[in-house]
């Protein structure tokens, strides 16, 4: 199987965690950085020990990358922050769907750092999903506190679109558990003043689910997805990972009951069909160039 192709069923793991990911915000009985910072702990703990047993270098190879992994960190901590703080604001159906407008900033953005233009595909796409988005969306007011959970979906995206570009232009030589370490362990150090609740006082319940949290649903996906990013492109990933919000919605209605409407139904079959064709195009290009790839 060729390294395009790991990535791309790397990527589709990762995504299928990351849509359970939004149950937490609802589950656990904390703020969203609380949340954030021990979830950080955990996953940074999991992803030491894991490089450890597998005796894969810790250490950067050079200063500048330590700088990098520290702008990537800070990226990831002000995502997760903002990430969670909309599900609380929003709920997790809407505050899942906010979130996707990086796709659309991923395409628009990234092919200004390789001095060129956003493909036409990309465009067409990226729009597909912009529709998809505002059809699942029920209210464009801006004066209640779903459409603040909204807002911060959006700032969400920014801050993950970003990250996710940086990563595969600056720090994609290194692994998946190495990069997710560095940006955990940045992310921990830069919320861990903030925190409202102490780890002595957090309920037994809430301790449990921040480790499942932590290493299922955040070492696991955020390692793979790394993984995925060193041959796909960060619009690729962006555009495929349009597939959490149904994982996310479904996981939603069986675990806390929420009742998607029709327009919910039809703007997430448009965003799973962009997601889909961008791995379809992938895989064609795959088939149709064979010798490229070999080599």
């Amino acid at each position: 199987m060729q390294a395009k192709q790991h990535s791309l069923i790397y990527l589709h793991i990762a995504v299928l965690l990351f849509g359970g990911t939004a149950l937490f915000a609802k589950l656990i009985g904390l703020s969203a950085i609380d949340i954030t910072v021990y979830r950080c702990a955990i996953a940074g703990m999991a992803l030491f020990l894991f490089l450890k047993l597998q005796k894969t270098a810790i250490k950067l190879n050079n200063t500048k990358d330590y700088f990098i992994a520290l702008i990537l960190g800070i990226a990831v901590g002000l995502h997760w922050v903002t990430y969670f703080a909309g599900m609380q604001m929003a709920g997790v159906t809407i505050g899942i769907l906010a979130l996707f407008c990086f796709p659309v900033i991923t395409v628009l953005v990234e092919p200004f750092f390789h001095n060129s233009k956003p493909k036409l595909k990309d465009i067409i796409t990226a729009a597909v999903v912009v529709f998809g988005i505002y059809l699942i969306m029920p209210s464009t007011s801006l004066t209640n506190s779903t459409t603040q959970g909204i807002v911060f979906g959006i700032i969400s995206a920014l801050f993950y679109a970003l990250r996710n570009i940086a990563h595969k232009r600056y720090f994609s030589q290194y692994s998946g558990p190495q990069t997710m370490l560095y940006q955990t362990l940045v992310a921990f150090i830069m919320l861990c003043a903030f925190i409202e609740v102490p780890i002595y006082e957090v309920a037994n319940d809430d301790l449990l689910l921040i480790v499942i949290a932590g290493i299922v649903f955040t070492a696991t996906p955020h390692s793979l997805f790394a993984a995925s990013l060193k041959h796909l492109s960060a619009a690729t990933a962006g555009l495929i990972s349009c597939l959490q919000p149904l994982y996310g919605i479904l996981f939603a209605i069986v675990i806390l009951h929420e009742k998607p409407n029709i327009m919910t139904l039809i703007g997430g079959a448009l965003i799973v069909s962009a997601a889909f064709y961008e791995t379809w195009s992938i895989t064609r290009r795959k088939r149709v160039r064979p010798a490229i790839s070999e080599n």
